[in-house]
């Protein structure tokens, strides 16, 4: 069997430290969906080419987009910022969450599509706001492969909330605001679990911008932890 090509995809984690321990915005999948039918998972999805052409208020920290561009099958700053724009328009589409500023006016001539319904709101998205957490690529041998980079913000960076996004009939059924310690409770995919490790790792370590970040992926036949 060949393997499938992965997928580009972005993750965001919307990590809330206003008050008490953090908490990380979550969302239960439908239960119809094929892919992780019912879990709990991080808002997310693969690149679109849309994401590779809408407006930013503030570009990538310079260190957050040499992580990202380690390893990565062909380096640039463009994919670095697309994927960023990814994180941030998947959140938006799932959750009703706009990450970035006010104080530029609203993004002009936007993509059609869910930018231009990001742009609506009058934020213009940011992305000296994001951190980068990890990346994983699904293991060969699956019939949907990815390969994520999962991406941090502030809830202080939230700019709009929209209401109603979540319900019965959506990709994500319902949304919590969960502590790390919470997260125990929920039906999660395993990598999700290993990332929420790498979270706390980082938080107990002071989210200093210059450390290793995680990348999960397999090499002949073996699960790799390796350094970026």
């Amino acid at each position: 069997m060949t393997a499938v090509r992965p997928s580009d995809a972005a993750t965001l984690i919307v990590l809330d430290r206003s008050v008490g321990a953090p908490r990380v915005l979550m969302g239960r999948r439908h239960s119809s969906h094929k892919f992780m039918p019912g879990k709990f998972v991080f808002p997310g999805g693969r690149l679109e080419a849309s994401d590779r052409r809408m407006a930013i208020a503030g570009p990538l920290d310079e260190v957050v987009e040499a992580k990202l561009n380690a390893r990565a099958r062909r380096p640039s700053a463009h994919l670095a910022r697309a994927l960023a724009l990814a994180a941030l328009r998947e959140t938006f589409e799932e959750t009703g969450i706009a990450i970035g500023v006010r104080d530029c006016g609203a993004p002009e001539n936007p993509p059609e599509g869910e930018w231009s319904r990001f742009a609506a709101t009058g934020v213009f998205p940011a992305l000296d706001v994001l951190d980068f957490l990890a990346r994983a690529i699904t293991p060969p041998k699956r019939t949907k492969r990815f390969d994520t980079r999962f991406f941090l913000a502030d809830a202080a960076a939230i700019a709009h909330r929209q209401e109603g996004i979540a319900h019965a009939e959506a990709e994500l059924v319902e949304l919590v605001w969960v502590t790390l310690k919470e997260t125990a409770a929920l039906d999660l995919p395993g990598i999700t679990r290993i990332i929420l490790d790498d979270l706390s790792a980082a938080l107990d370590g002071g989210m200093n911008r210059h450390r290793p970040r995680p990348f999960y992926h397999e090499y002949r036949g073996r699960w790799l932890r390796e350094e970026l």
